[in-house]
Protein backbone atom coordinates (compact mmCIF):
# COMPACT_ATOMS: atom_id res chain seq x y z
CA UNK A 1 0.00 0.00 0.00
CA UNK A 2 1.79 3.31 -0.95
CA UNK A 3 2.55 6.04 1.39
CA UNK A 4 -0.37 8.34 0.16
CA UNK A 5 -2.98 5.61 0.47
CA UNK A 6 -2.06 4.89 3.82
CA UNK A 7 -2.42 8.89 4.94
CA UNK A 8 -5.85 8.87 2.93
CA UNK A 9 -6.51 5.81 4.83
CA UNK A 10 -5.50 7.28 8.22
CA UNK A 11 -7.59 10.39 7.65
CA UNK A 12 -10.90 8.58 6.83
CA UNK A 13 -10.55 6.43 10.04
CA UNK A 14 -10.06 9.52 11.85
CA UNK A 15 -12.73 11.71 10.47
CA UNK A 16 -15.19 8.35 10.88
CA UNK A 17 -14.33 8.36 14.59
CA UNK A 18 -14.79 12.01 15.06
CA UNK A 19 -18.37 11.34 13.47
CA UNK A 20 -18.86 9.29 15.81
CA UNK A 21 -17.75 10.81 18.69
CA UNK A 22 -20.30 13.86 17.79
CA UNK A 23 -22.72 11.58 16.59
CA UNK A 24 -22.92 9.86 20.79
CA UNK A 25 -23.62 13.55 21.62
CA UNK A 26 -26.72 13.99 19.30
CA UNK A 27 -30.60 12.33 19.82
CA UNK A 28 -30.18 7.94 19.10
CA UNK A 29 -30.84 7.44 15.85
CA UNK A 30 -33.14 4.83 15.25
CA UNK A 31 -34.42 3.86 11.76
CA UNK A 32 -37.94 1.96 11.38
CA UNK A 33 -37.93 1.23 8.10
CA UNK A 34 -35.71 2.48 5.25
CA UNK A 35 -35.96 1.58 1.03
CA UNK A 36 -36.47 3.29 -1.91
CA UNK A 37 -38.58 4.32 -4.36
CA UNK A 38 -38.74 5.47 -8.27
CA UNK A 39 -41.60 8.28 -8.77
CA UNK A 40 -42.79 9.65 -12.43
CA UNK A 41 -41.20 8.85 -15.71
CA UNK A 42 -42.58 6.88 -18.73
CA UNK A 43 -41.66 4.53 -21.63
CA UNK A 44 -39.96 6.03 -24.38
CA UNK A 45 -41.13 4.48 -27.47
CA UNK A 46 -39.26 7.12 -29.80
CA UNK A 47 -35.66 5.70 -29.17
CA UNK A 48 -34.78 2.08 -29.28
CA UNK A 49 -34.74 -0.09 -25.97
CA UNK A 50 -38.43 1.46 -25.07
CA UNK A 51 -36.46 2.68 -21.91
CA UNK A 52 -38.33 4.40 -18.98
CA UNK A 53 -37.06 8.05 -18.39
CA UNK A 54 -38.11 10.75 -16.48
CA UNK A 55 -38.15 9.04 -13.15
CA UNK A 56 -36.54 10.33 -9.66
CA UNK A 57 -34.86 7.91 -7.33
CA UNK A 58 -35.52 8.66 -3.84
CA UNK A 59 -34.02 7.02 -0.66
CA UNK A 60 -36.12 7.29 2.45
CA UNK A 61 -35.59 6.68 6.01
CA UNK A 62 -38.27 6.99 8.65
CA UNK A 63 -37.21 7.33 12.17
CA UNK A 64 -38.31 5.23 14.92
CA UNK A 65 -39.62 8.15 16.77
CA UNK A 66 -41.66 10.00 13.97
CA UNK A 67 -42.60 12.94 15.95
CA UNK A 68 -42.85 15.38 13.00
CA UNK A 69 -46.39 14.74 10.48
CA UNK A 70 -44.57 15.66 7.14
CA UNK A 71 -41.23 14.18 5.74
CA UNK A 72 -38.73 16.25 4.33
CA UNK A 73 -37.77 16.00 0.53
CA UNK A 74 -33.78 16.89 -0.32
CA UNK A 75 -33.30 17.93 -4.01
CA UNK A 76 -29.72 18.18 -4.83
CA UNK A 77 -28.42 20.90 -6.74
CA UNK A 78 -26.55 21.09 -10.33
CA UNK A 79 -23.86 17.86 -11.06
CA UNK A 80 -24.55 17.05 -7.58
CA UNK A 81 -26.39 13.69 -6.03
CA UNK A 82 -28.49 12.87 -3.48
CA UNK A 83 -25.16 12.13 -1.64
CA UNK A 84 -24.87 15.74 -0.79
CA UNK A 85 -27.17 15.30 1.93
CA UNK A 86 -26.14 11.73 3.12
CA UNK A 87 -22.89 12.40 4.32
CA UNK A 88 -19.61 15.02 4.14
CA UNK A 89 -16.27 14.01 2.16
CA UNK A 90 -14.79 14.02 5.56
CA UNK A 91 -16.79 11.65 7.06
CA UNK A 92 -19.12 13.33 9.19
CA UNK A 93 -22.62 13.05 8.85
CA UNK A 94 -25.12 15.04 6.74
CA UNK A 95 -28.38 16.69 7.03
CA UNK A 96 -30.33 13.73 6.18
CA UNK A 97 -29.22 12.53 9.45
CA UNK A 98 -29.15 15.88 11.50
CA UNK A 99 -32.98 15.72 10.45
CA UNK A 100 -33.40 12.07 11.29
CA UNK A 101 -32.63 12.30 14.62
CA UNK A 102 -35.49 15.12 14.73
CA UNK A 103 -38.17 13.03 13.89
CA UNK A 104 -38.71 13.89 10.85
CA UNK A 105 -38.77 11.14 7.73
CA UNK A 106 -36.67 12.25 5.12
CA UNK A 107 -36.51 11.22 1.29
CA UNK A 108 -33.33 11.69 -0.37
CA UNK A 109 -33.07 12.28 -4.23
CA UNK A 110 -31.39 11.78 -7.35
CA UNK A 111 -32.78 13.73 -9.83
CA UNK A 112 -33.77 12.02 -13.54
CA UNK A 113 -31.23 11.33 -15.63
CA UNK A 114 -28.79 11.64 -12.53
CA UNK A 115 -26.86 9.22 -9.93
CA UNK A 116 -29.65 6.32 -9.51
CA UNK A 117 -31.82 7.89 -11.98
CA UNK A 118 -30.82 6.48 -15.43
CA UNK A 119 -28.90 8.84 -17.95
CA UNK A 120 -30.39 7.88 -21.25
CA UNK A 121 -28.48 10.30 -23.69
CA UNK A 122 -30.77 9.65 -26.79
CA UNK A 123 -33.64 11.16 -24.97
CA UNK A 124 -32.40 13.56 -22.59
CA UNK A 125 -29.57 14.71 -24.90
CA UNK A 126 -26.04 15.80 -24.42
CA UNK A 127 -24.79 16.40 -20.58
CA UNK A 128 -22.87 18.60 -19.18
CA UNK A 129 -19.71 18.26 -16.51
CA UNK A 130 -17.81 20.71 -14.33
CA UNK A 131 -14.55 20.97 -14.36
CA UNK A 132 -12.35 20.91 -11.13
CA UNK A 133 -11.49 24.86 -11.92
CA UNK A 134 -15.01 25.77 -11.57
CA UNK A 135 -15.74 23.02 -8.63
CA UNK A 136 -13.00 25.08 -7.01
CA UNK A 137 -13.80 28.37 -7.70
CA UNK A 138 -17.48 28.01 -7.14
CA UNK A 139 -17.57 25.43 -4.05
CA UNK A 140 -14.53 24.42 -2.56
CA UNK A 141 -11.83 27.54 -2.88
CA UNK A 142 -13.45 30.77 -3.65
CA UNK A 143 -11.33 33.12 -1.58
CA UNK A 144 -8.63 31.81 -3.60
CA UNK A 145 -10.28 33.20 -6.66
CA UNK A 146 -12.39 36.53 -5.50
CA UNK A 147 -14.91 36.52 -8.34
CA UNK A 148 -17.37 37.93 -5.99
CA UNK A 149 -17.04 40.47 -3.23
CA UNK A 150 -17.70 38.22 -0.63
CA UNK A 151 -15.00 35.33 -2.06
CA UNK A 152 -12.43 35.88 0.62
CA UNK A 153 -14.50 35.59 3.43
CA UNK A 154 -15.00 31.71 3.09
CA UNK A 155 -13.23 29.32 5.41
CA UNK A 156 -15.53 26.40 6.25
CA UNK A 157 -14.41 23.68 3.62
CA UNK A 158 -13.53 20.74 5.40
CA UNK A 159 -9.79 20.30 3.96
CA UNK A 160 -7.32 21.40 1.48
CA UNK A 161 -9.15 22.79 -1.18
CA UNK A 162 -6.75 21.32 -3.98
CA UNK A 163 -6.84 17.96 -6.15
CA UNK A 164 -4.81 15.02 -3.89
CA UNK A 165 -6.45 16.50 -0.81
CA UNK A 166 -8.44 13.09 0.31
CA UNK A 167 -11.56 15.41 1.18
CA UNK A 168 -11.54 17.40 -1.99
CA UNK A 169 -10.93 13.92 -3.99
CA UNK A 170 -13.89 12.23 -2.10
CA UNK A 171 -16.52 15.24 -3.08
CA UNK A 172 -14.70 15.29 -6.64
CA UNK A 173 -15.44 11.97 -7.00
CA UNK A 174 -19.06 12.69 -6.18
CA UNK A 175 -19.93 15.02 -8.95
CA UNK A 176 -21.75 14.13 -11.86
CA UNK A 177 -22.63 15.03 -15.50
CA UNK A 178 -26.31 16.96 -16.09
CA UNK A 179 -28.79 17.26 -18.30
CA UNK A 180 -27.31 20.22 -20.59
CA UNK A 181 -30.70 21.81 -21.27
CA UNK A 182 -31.78 23.21 -17.68
CA UNK A 183 -35.06 23.88 -19.12
CA UNK A 184 -35.15 20.24 -20.11
CA UNK A 185 -34.25 19.36 -16.41
CA UNK A 186 -37.09 21.93 -14.90
CA UNK A 187 -39.85 20.26 -17.00
CA UNK A 188 -38.24 17.00 -15.50
CA UNK A 189 -38.27 17.58 -12.12
CA UNK A 190 -41.33 19.48 -12.04
CA UNK A 191 -43.22 16.49 -13.59
CA UNK A 192 -41.35 13.78 -11.17
CA UNK A 193 -41.65 15.94 -8.18
CA UNK A 194 -45.32 15.92 -8.65
CA UNK A 195 -45.20 12.17 -8.81
CA UNK A 196 -43.29 11.71 -5.88
CA UNK A 197 -45.16 13.49 -3.87
CA UNK A 198 -48.53 11.44 -5.28
CA UNK A 199 -46.54 8.31 -4.17
CA UNK A 200 -46.04 9.55 -0.24
CA UNK A 201 -48.17 12.62 0.48
CA UNK A 202 -47.49 15.76 1.59
CA UNK A 203 -44.16 16.80 2.88
CA UNK A 204 -41.57 19.70 2.86
CA UNK A 205 -39.41 20.78 0.32
CA UNK A 206 -35.58 21.04 0.51
CA UNK A 207 -34.43 22.23 -2.52
CA UNK A 208 -30.22 23.78 -3.32
CA UNK A 209 -29.28 25.79 -5.90
CA UNK A 210 -30.21 24.59 -9.24
CA UNK A 211 -33.07 22.64 -7.36
CA UNK A 212 -34.40 25.54 -6.53
CA UNK A 213 -35.49 26.43 -9.41
CA UNK A 214 -37.92 23.15 -9.87
CA UNK A 215 -39.48 23.84 -5.99
CA UNK A 216 -41.87 26.48 -7.34
CA UNK A 217 -42.86 24.32 -10.32
CA UNK A 218 -43.36 21.42 -7.88
CA UNK A 219 -45.39 23.38 -5.56
CA UNK A 220 -47.58 24.96 -7.81
CA UNK A 221 -48.58 21.34 -8.96
CA UNK A 222 -49.16 20.12 -5.72
CA UNK A 223 -49.69 23.48 -3.58
CA UNK A 224 -51.75 21.07 -0.90
CA UNK A 225 -48.91 18.68 -0.87
CA UNK A 226 -46.02 21.27 -0.40
CA UNK A 227 -46.29 21.73 3.37
CA UNK A 228 -43.16 24.27 3.78
CA UNK A 229 -40.01 24.96 0.81
CA UNK A 230 -36.59 25.27 3.10
CA UNK A 231 -35.06 27.17 -0.41
CA UNK A 232 -30.76 27.07 0.33
CA UNK A 233 -29.42 29.83 -2.29
CA UNK A 234 -32.24 28.57 -4.90
CA UNK A 235 -31.15 28.79 -8.36
CA UNK A 236 -30.81 32.73 -9.11
CA UNK A 237 -31.10 35.72 -9.32
CA UNK A 238 -34.56 36.18 -11.28
CA UNK A 239 -34.79 36.94 -14.91
CA UNK A 240 -31.23 36.62 -15.74
CA UNK A 241 -27.93 34.79 -14.57
CA UNK A 242 -24.60 36.95 -13.29
CA UNK A 243 -21.47 35.79 -14.64
CA UNK A 244 -18.60 36.86 -12.38
CA UNK A 245 -15.51 38.28 -13.09
CA UNK A 246 -13.66 39.40 -10.22
CA UNK A 247 -12.57 42.82 -9.29
CA UNK A 248 -13.11 45.84 -10.16
CA UNK A 249 -16.72 44.99 -11.56
CA UNK A 250 -17.76 41.51 -10.70
CA UNK A 251 -20.94 41.12 -12.16
CA UNK A 252 -22.35 41.34 -15.40
CA UNK A 253 -26.07 39.90 -16.73
CA UNK A 254 -25.89 36.52 -18.91
CA UNK A 255 -28.16 37.59 -21.56
CA UNK A 256 -30.83 35.22 -21.66
CA UNK A 257 -34.44 35.99 -20.06
CA UNK A 258 -35.70 33.45 -18.02
CA UNK A 259 -39.35 33.04 -19.13
CA UNK A 260 -40.69 32.51 -15.62
CA UNK A 261 -39.14 35.09 -13.75
CA UNK A 262 -37.30 32.43 -11.63
CA UNK A 263 -37.21 29.68 -14.44
CA UNK A 264 -36.79 28.54 -17.80
CA UNK A 265 -40.25 27.06 -17.80
CA UNK A 266 -43.69 28.68 -17.07
CA UNK A 267 -44.93 29.55 -14.00
CA UNK A 268 -48.42 30.29 -12.99
CA UNK A 269 -49.17 33.94 -12.35
CA UNK A 270 -52.44 35.98 -12.29
CA UNK A 271 -53.40 37.64 -14.12
CA UNK A 272 -52.21 34.95 -16.79
CA UNK A 273 -49.13 35.11 -18.31
CA UNK A 274 -49.27 34.62 -22.73
CA UNK A 275 -47.80 34.84 -25.99
CA UNK A 276 -49.41 38.08 -26.11
CA UNK A 277 -49.17 38.93 -22.51
CA UNK A 278 -45.74 38.27 -21.38
CA UNK A 279 -44.08 38.96 -18.40
CA UNK A 280 -42.40 42.66 -18.58
CA UNK A 281 -38.86 43.34 -16.35
CA UNK A 282 -37.27 45.83 -15.39
CA UNK A 283 -33.76 46.73 -13.24
CA UNK A 284 -32.84 48.36 -10.29
CA UNK A 285 -31.12 51.69 -11.55
CA UNK A 286 -28.29 50.75 -8.81
CA UNK A 287 -27.96 48.06 -6.49
CA UNK A 288 -28.77 48.52 -2.43
CA UNK A 289 -25.16 47.90 -1.44
CA UNK A 290 -21.65 48.18 -3.65
CA UNK A 291 -21.00 44.21 -3.34
CA UNK A 292 -24.83 43.13 -4.70
CA UNK A 293 -25.87 43.07 -7.76
CA UNK A 294 -28.94 45.17 -9.44
CA UNK A 295 -32.26 42.86 -9.05
CA UNK A 296 -34.61 42.73 -11.78
CA UNK A 297 -38.51 42.82 -10.90
CA UNK A 298 -41.09 42.98 -12.75
CA UNK A 299 -42.52 45.80 -14.65
CA UNK A 300 -45.62 47.47 -12.61
CA UNK A 301 -48.33 46.40 -12.19
CA UNK A 302 -47.24 43.31 -10.97
CA UNK A 303 -48.66 40.15 -11.19
CA UNK A 304 -49.07 37.54 -8.74
CA UNK A 305 -47.69 33.89 -8.47
CA UNK A 306 -50.69 31.53 -8.05
CA UNK A 307 -50.62 29.07 -5.22
CA UNK A 308 -47.18 29.78 -3.49
CA UNK A 309 -48.26 32.41 -1.43
CA UNK A 310 -50.20 29.87 0.60
CA UNK A 311 -46.80 28.20 1.55
CA UNK A 312 -44.30 28.58 3.85
CA UNK A 313 -40.81 29.65 2.82
CA UNK A 314 -37.81 29.82 4.35
CA UNK A 315 -34.49 31.48 2.01
CA UNK A 316 -31.32 30.50 3.11
CA UNK A 317 -28.06 32.68 2.31
CA UNK A 318 -24.10 31.63 3.57
CA UNK A 319 -21.78 34.24 3.77
CA UNK A 320 -19.35 33.62 1.75
CA UNK A 321 -20.81 32.12 -1.78
CA UNK A 322 -21.81 33.57 -4.81
CA UNK A 323 -25.74 33.69 -3.86
CA UNK A 324 -24.34 36.29 -1.27
CA UNK A 325 -24.49 38.63 -3.81
CA UNK A 326 -28.06 38.24 -5.08
CA UNK A 327 -30.12 36.05 -3.64
CA UNK A 328 -31.97 39.22 -2.07
CA UNK A 329 -32.86 39.79 -5.57
CA UNK A 330 -35.35 36.33 -5.13
CA UNK A 331 -36.46 37.41 -2.22
CA UNK A 332 -37.71 40.79 -3.38
CA UNK A 333 -38.71 39.13 -6.71
CA UNK A 334 -41.27 36.91 -4.54
CA UNK A 335 -42.06 39.62 -2.61
CA UNK A 336 -43.72 41.34 -5.63
CA UNK A 337 -45.02 38.69 -6.53
CA UNK A 338 -47.22 38.51 -3.16
CA UNK A 339 -44.96 35.63 -2.23
CA UNK A 340 -43.84 35.75 1.57
CA UNK A 341 -40.34 34.33 2.87
CA UNK A 342 -38.41 33.82 6.10
CA UNK A 343 -34.70 35.44 4.36
CA UNK A 344 -32.04 33.91 6.72
CA UNK A 345 -28.27 35.51 5.64
CA UNK A 346 -26.36 32.97 8.18
CA UNK A 347 -24.06 35.68 8.97
CA UNK A 348 -26.54 37.74 11.04
CA UNK A 349 -27.17 34.43 12.97
CA UNK A 350 -23.44 34.23 13.94
CA UNK A 351 -22.95 31.60 10.83
CA UNK A 352 -19.87 32.38 9.38
CA UNK A 353 -17.33 31.81 6.56
CA UNK A 354 -19.44 29.59 4.23
CA UNK A 355 -19.57 28.57 0.90
CA UNK A 356 -22.51 27.54 -1.21
CA UNK A 357 -21.75 23.61 -0.28
CA UNK A 358 -22.42 24.38 2.97
CA UNK A 359 -24.12 21.09 3.92
CA UNK A 360 -20.91 19.90 3.48
CA UNK A 361 -18.73 21.75 5.70
CA UNK A 362 -17.48 21.82 8.92
CA UNK A 363 -20.50 24.23 10.64
CA UNK A 364 -23.29 21.71 8.88
CA UNK A 365 -24.94 20.80 11.68
CA UNK A 366 -25.10 24.40 12.72
CA UNK A 367 -27.25 25.42 9.81
CA UNK A 368 -29.76 22.71 9.61
CA UNK A 369 -30.56 23.67 13.49
CA UNK A 370 -31.51 27.40 12.10
CA UNK A 371 -33.58 25.32 9.15
CA UNK A 372 -35.04 23.12 11.80
CA UNK A 373 -35.91 25.67 14.69
CA UNK A 374 -38.16 27.68 11.55
CA UNK A 375 -39.69 24.31 10.78
CA UNK A 376 -40.28 23.66 14.38
CA UNK A 377 -42.11 27.23 14.56
CA UNK A 378 -43.88 26.38 11.27
CA UNK A 379 -44.80 23.25 11.34
CA UNK A 380 -45.66 21.63 15.13
CA UNK A 381 -44.47 18.46 15.69
CA UNK A 382 -46.99 15.72 16.97
CA UNK A 383 -46.87 12.54 18.90
CA UNK A 384 -47.53 9.12 17.19
CA UNK A 385 -47.07 10.20 13.57
CA UNK A 386 -47.59 6.69 11.53
CA UNK A 387 -44.93 6.05 8.79
CA UNK A 388 -45.46 6.80 5.23
CA UNK A 389 -46.84 4.01 2.81
CA UNK A 390 -45.80 3.11 -0.58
Amino acid sequence: MSHRTNLAAAFLAAALSLSTVAAAADPKLEIAKQGYVFAGGHYDSAHPGNHLIGQLYAEYQIPARQTHKFPIVMIHGGSQSGTNFTGTPDGREGWAQYFLRQGYAVYVVDQPGRGRAAYHADAYGPAAALSIDFVLQRFAAPERFNLWPQAHLHGQWPGKPEQGDPVFDQFYASQLPSIADFAEQQELNRDAGAALLDKIGPAVLLTHSQSGAFGWPIAQARPNLVKAIVAVEPSGPPVHDIAFSGTPNYFADVPKTKISGLGDIPLAYAPPVSDQSPLEFVQQDKPAAPDLVKCWLQKEPARKLVALDRIPLLIIQSEASYHASYDHCTVAYLAQAGVRSTYVRLADRGIHGNGHMMMLEKNNAAIAKVMADWLGKTLQPVDGVKTAAH
